[in-house]
């Protein structure tokens, strides 16, 4: 049983990941994000293990990530002896590193909205013109 739903929760995940990308977030941030979503805290190490990226990608990840100041670091000691390791969590709750996308989405939206709606009036525009006179007219006058 438990296994179907880590399996379950597995496709979730990876489904956020794919949304993610579809609004524009590179893969590797994209499943390191989301899998950090679902956990308190986590290493890269099992960062790499769940999402099945590479040391490189994970880490790739982990800067964009903390440039947006949506992940916290701190360091992890074994005990005795060996290297601390860095543990990893969200530092903002999902919802608004959602709302960041929503936001810049819909400034690209509007955006496109004044593009297209200025192109409708050139082509107005340019229709006024050729009621005025036509093409024909303007190359045998030039």
């Amino acid at each position: 049983m438990k296994s179907v739903v880590m399996k379950q929760l597995d496709e979730k995940i990876e489904e956020i990941a794919d949304v993610l990308v579809s609004l524009g977030l590179n893969r590797s941030i994209a499943k390191t994000l989301s899998y950090l979503q679902n956990l308190k805290e986590t290493t890269s190490m099992d960062l790499e293990r769940l999402t099945g990226l590479h040391q490189s990608e994970v880490s790739i990840a982990i800067k964009e990530l903390k440039e947006h100041q949506w992940i916290s670091e701190r360091e992890g000691k074994n005990p005795g002896k060996g290297r601390p390791y860095k543990i990893y969590s969200l530092k903002k709750d999902f919802k608004e590193i959602i709302a960041h996308f929503e936001k810049q989405k819909m400034k690209e939206f509007n955006e496109i909205q004044l593009k297209i709606k200025r192109l409708k009036e050139l082509i107005a525009i340019m229709a006024r013109s050729e009621t005025i006179g036509s093409p024909e007219e303007a190359s045998v006058s030039a």
